[in-house]
């Protein structure tokens, strides 16, 4: 079997390829071309997993390279992960987000259609497609209803590959994903932010988190579970949607609270709004900082995964304490391994 991967350098890409390589994959990887020629988390797998995968250097917005890469490699599974993932940015800069995640997504579609229609093909949706549901828990009957130009894009993705799969009779499954999260996640992300920020402290930093909204609630597992799904929606006779999730709702302030536990740290909250902030024994650890809030925050996120269960055979088996307990210890030993204790 064949796997092409875009987004492979990312957080889901480091884990899934694991998978396909344990399951004897060919697995071939789209990175988009930087000055370092950096691979991102590539660069963490070991040695005998990533001497195996081969590398395209590419932009998906090309629709040359990537309509050239999909007819000489007709991979039997293609796994579209490539997308602009953060929020906050897509605030800032709407406009590469939406040429990133609806343009590259469309490519690929064509692709597909055009030279390897036998491909079986995975697009990576979002739970931010529901934004502010009036329902909760959310499922794939749920209505979407984006609040953030990324959850915008992924809804013109979500729609794009649904009518090429009914029009072209093409082989797309969408995996609508409810937050996950894992030691590879980027560090602008609020997980990754926090368990880094919790790790510095234990070796001996000063300096507070800075984080945004500290009750925005999310559903947050583990990235390894997920990818696990993502594999298991192509392995069956027919397309469809799946909705992956915890079906458990935590904070920010939760994780937080979680992480600082790791490294027995109980905090008190003082404050309200931009003025709250976490305290132990008088020092500061945490403060909300204005240029971490949203202008619209999705909220109400809880994921109904029950469809998964029963078709897919699928359920997260990493719990909210066990996922925070990981990101946390792997941080502290980085960072010491770094010297920077």
């Amino acid at each position: 079997m064949k796997a092409l991967v875009t987004g492979i350098s990312g957080q889901d890409g480091y884990f899934l390829t694991q998978l396909l390589k344990s399951r004897k994959y060919e697995i071939h990887g789209i990175i988009r071309r930087n000055s370092s020629m950096g691979t991102g988390t590539m660069a963490l797998l070991p040695d005998e997993v990533r001497d195996e995968v081969e590398i395209h250097y590419g932009d998906i917005n090309d629709a040359h390279f990537v309509t050239s890469i999909i007819a000489r490699e007709k991979p039997d599974e293609l796994y579209h992960l490539a997308a602009q993932s953060f929020v906050g940015y897509s605030f800032q800069n709407p406009f590469s987000t939406y040429d990133s995640n609806i343009g590259g997504t469309l490519n690929i579609c064509n692709a597909v259609k055009d030279v390897s229609s036998d491909t079986r093909f995975y697009f990576a949706a979002t739970s931010e497609l529901f934004g502010h549901p009036a329902q909760t828990p959310q499922n794939e009957n749920t209505p979407f209803l984006p609040r953030n130009p990324y959850a915008i894009s992924k809804l013109a993705g979500i729609w794009t590959t649904r009518t090429y799969r009914d029009a072209y009779k093409l082989f797309i499954s969408n995996g609508i994903l409810f937050n996950h999260e894992s030691e590879v996640r980027g560090p602008e992300f609020v997980s990754r932010k926090i368990s880094i920020g919790v790790a510095k402290i234990y070796r001996g930093s000063n300096n507070p988190i800075l984080l945004g909204n500290l009750n925005a609630v999310k559903d947050w597992g583990y990235s390894k579970d997920y990818v696990y799904g993502m594999w298991q929606m192509l392995q069956q006779d027919t397309p469809d949607d799946f909705v992956l999730g915890t079906g458990e709702s935590h904070t920010v302030r939760d994780f937080v609270e979680a992480a600082f536990k790791e490294i027995d740290i109980g905090l008190e909250w003082k404050g309200s709004g931009l003025n709250e902030v976490g305290i132990c024994n008088g020092r500061t650890l945490v403060k909300v900082s204005k240029e971490f809030l949203r202008p619209l925050e999705s909220e109400n996120y809880r994921a109904d995964y029950s469809k998964a269960k029963k078709k897919l055979k699928w359920e997260p088996k990493t719990n909210f304490q066990q996922l925070v307990k990981i990101m946390v210890r792997n941080d502290i030993a980085r960072l010491g391994k770094a010297g920077l204790e």
